[in-house]
């Protein structure tokens, strides 16, 4: 039985540059993915998505005629600068207790695209990101190190609050932590929502790890004691406060 018969969704690695392709081949053995040594997204069939080794960067296309632009971690993208001004961070920023403490620590347990993560240590918070999927680390690593090389101070500036650590987050210590932010990116839909085509896209790449997670970072927060719990129903993130 081939692997895609085995999951239903495969991803591999290629390089949109023949220049790039020893590069490319080196993170396909790091995140034991098949390598694909000719690649176009739109005639693809040996992947249902492919991990696109480019001179600016990492970004994961979905392969196939209709399929949709690639999903890139671009932290000084439109959409972030718009969000900068969006009335949801004072909400966020409540919920985790900025202002309350200088220069807060804050774990975020369930990075994925770390969007809120992002908007936090713009907030002036220290933002630890703990993502334990190989192929999205390696995503928000080279989100990270391109933010830090940017030329925007802004950019740099914010990015330099944000340590991006490979792993299970209920394996750390939360001694140097002030808060826990959970936010699970496909949590349980209670109605037939839409999905945004990049998570959409990330869906579908994790659905096996989603079929068997119990929810792994979770004991990490309720294993210690907090002082208060809050639940954004919206998106049910839950935040966890230490005493």
């Amino acid at each position: 039985m081939s692997e895609q018969d085995r999951t239903g969704f495969t991803v591999a690695v290629a390089a949109d540059d023949a220049h790039l392709a020893e590069t490319a081949q080196a993170l396909a053995e790091r995140l034991e993915l098949p390598f694909i040594d000719e690649f176009s997204p739109e005639t693809c069939a040996a992947a249902n998505a492919v991990l696109c080794v480019t001179h600016t960067g990492l970004s994961l296309v979905r392969t196939g005629r209709a399929a949709p632009a690639p999903l890139r971690v671009d932290f000084g993208s439109g959409a972030m600068r718009h969000r900068r001004r969006g009335g949801q961070n004072e909400l966020l920023g409540r919920a985790v207790g900025v202002g309350k403490r200088a220069s807060l620590r804050v774990l975020d347990a369930t990075a994925g695209l770390a969007r809120d993560s992002f908007v936090l240590a713009d907030l002036g918070c220290l933002v630890q990101l703990c993502e334990r999927h190989p192929l999205i680390h390696a995503l928000l690593a080279d989100g990270l190190a391109r933010a830090r090389a940017s030329d925007d101070p802004w950019l740099a500036g914010v990015a330099e609050r944000l340590e991006l650590v490979h792993g299970d987050a209920s394996a750390l210590s939360p001694h140097d932590i002030d808060v826990i932010y959970l936010d699970p990116m496909f949590p349980e839909r209670s109605k037939q929502a839409a999905v945004k085509a990049d998570l959409a896209l990330l869906q579908d790449v994790l659905q096996e790890q989603q079929q068997d997670d119990d929810g792994g970072e979770r004991p990490v927060g309720l294993a210690v004691a907090v002082d208060r719990v809050r639940v954004r129903p919206e998106r049910c993130p839950i935040v966890l406060h230490f005493s």
